[in-house]
């Protein structure tokens, strides 16, 4: 998942060097969305000692 993040972030630094905007801000927000969702698996898995996915 975290990979995924990776990808749709420099997805948007791209779009956004080269002018598009709503692209830009879309493989963003869905960069945002799957590293927060990353992050709160990681800290389950932290908690329950043992991996979630």
């Amino acid at each position: 998942m975290l990979y995924w993040t990776l990808v749709f972030l420099i997805i948007a630094i791209i779009a956004a060097v080269l002018g598009f905007g709503g692209i830009a801000g879309a493989a963003a927000g869905i960069a945002k969305v799957l590293f927060i969702i990353f992050i709160v698996l990681f800290i389950l898995a932290i908690i329950f000692g043992r991996a979630i996915v």
